[in-house]
């Protein structure tokens, strides 16, 4: 998926600092950008409250958007590079193209992986029949000594899932309790859905040594005496080994952790580097019609054009 926003902003990851021990936690309220067809989303990350949550560096969450047949999300071909973009489709249907003659439709409770490293270029639309969109997605910023890694894609339908306390789990990303995703991760991290069709009080366990951050997709969920109602993620930092919460009827909500991003990243357009050299070489490159990209002949239409770079001589 592209930012796909008018003024798109740098970002760094230097804001978000290592934090030990209990802290009150920090509400990090969306703002509304668009995609492809004009379908609104709700931004978390990055903003000006929060950049990331361990290696989590970009979260949108879209819909759920109602539309005509045919009228649907269409994002043209456009580059990444040093992420991998990760989606977790809730209600519709999605096709994903890319520049690997990778071709997939990606259905509800499904996860589509995309490795971008050195670069790779891809399209998504929802199906012509389709009338709803709602998914959570993702970037995953990758380490410097990996960002220049092989270009890879892959679709998960399959994952562990479970019911405790009256709440349905899944396991996107990561390790929970003796659970494993099959997700291809570069750094230590964890996503899990918790869906609540009658409500639930919760008692997680956490690894202390991660940063942590709570989404309501649907409905709301109280930690101790504060409430968070859909699009407000509830920052906790680390250093916690427990979280209790408690999910309305009918909430679903997006868990995710990591161990705090170690290294100094650059978010511009649909680009993830270490310098600003590395994002305007690939920006060069992507006008340029470099190979590094390829191309993506499975979508009928014209690729995206990048937006200028925001700083000079580069």
């Amino acid at each position: 998926m592209s930012t796909h926003e008018p003024t798109p902003r740098l970002s760094s990851s230097y804001d978000c600092p290592l934090r030990g021990g209990e802290r009150l936690i920090q509400r990090v309220d969306a703002r509304v950008a668009q995609i492809g067809g004009g379908i609104p989303v709700n931004r978390l990350l990055p903003s000006r409250q929060r950049r990331m949550i361990g290696a989590w560096c970009f979260l949108d969450h879209a819909g759920p958007a109602r539309f005509e047949p045919g009228q649907g999300m269409r994002v043209g071909p456009h580059p990444h590079t040093g992420l991998q973009t990760f989606t977790w489709m809730i209600e519709g249907e999605v096709l994903h193209c890319d520049s690997l003659g990778s071709r997939q439709v990606i259905r509800p409770g499904q996860v589509n992986l995309m490795t971008a490293g050195r670069g790779i270029s891809h399209s998504e639309e929802c199906l012509a029949d389709q009338r709803v969109l709602h998914a959570a997605q993702l970037w995953i910023a990758l380490p410097a000594a990996d960002g220049d890694c092989a270009p890879a894609f892959d679709h998960h339908p399959e994952l562990p899932r479970w019911e405790h306390d009256g709440c349905r789990f899944t396991l996107l990303a990561g390790r929970f309790e003796a659970r494993q995703a099959p997700t291809r991760l570069y750094s230590a991290l964890l996503g899990l859905e918790l869906h609540s069709p009658d409500g639930a009080h919760l008692d997680l366990p956490l690894e202390s040594t991660f940063e942590y951050g709570v989404l309501p997709l649907e409905g709301s969920l109280q930690i101790g005496a504060e409430q968070f109602a859909a699009d407000q993620l509830a920052y906790l930092g680390r250093g916690r080994d427990r979280l209790q919460l408690h999910l309305a009827p009918g909430s679903r909500v997006l868990l995710l952790g990591g161990e705090p991003f170690g290294e100094e990243i650059l978010i511009w357009w649909n680009f993830v580097g270490h310098s600003r050299a590395q994002i305007a070489q690939a920006q060069r490159d992507w006008e340029a019609g470099s190979p590094r990209f390829g191309g993506v002949p499975a979508y009928d239409g014209t690729p995206l054009v990048a937006p200028p770079l925001p700083w000079r001589n580069s």
